[in-house]
């Protein structure tokens, strides 16, 4: 693998688990603190998460490959549906794990979510981030 490569995968993981820890612990509140479903808190740690991982990702992993104008346009929508599909995978896992298991939410939710990572920096790198010839 190459350095940048590798860089890339530190920093990938860095705003990654900062988005989870971010997800996580918003689903948390929502369910301790305002006594929410956690299956629809998990919607709301998505939302707050999703935010994180798109500046972290955009600003920070995938700098290098950024563009300007309708370029940063399309990698935004092209992010978000990556979000959107990680999103759908996890919340249909944790609705699995919820159940037909006995595991308490905040385990199944922790389980998701690093599950749901490695897809979501595969898709980032080769489809939201790609660097668009402008030929």
């Amino acid at each position: 693998m190459k350095p940048m490569e590798i860089l890339r995968v530190l920093r990938f993981g860095i705003v990654g688990l900062t988005a989870a820890a971010v997800h996580y612990w918003t689903v948390i509140a929502l369910v301790e603190l305002f006594d929410a479903a956690p299956l629809r808190a998990n919607v709301g740690g998505f939302v707050v998460a999703f935010w994180v991982s798109y500046f972290g990702h955009r600003h920070w992993t995938f700098s290098d490959t950024r563009e300007e104008g309708r370029g940063q346009a399309a990698s935004f929508l092209r992010f978000l549906s990556v979000a959107v599909l990680g999103f759908l995978v996890n919340e249909l896992l944790f609705f699995v794990l919820l159940h037909t298991t006995h595991m308490p939410y905040y385990v199944a939710l922790a389980i998701v979510v690093l599950t749901v990572a490695a897809m979501t920096y595969v898709l980032s790198k080769l489809w939201a981030f790609r660097r668009v010839s402008s030929s």
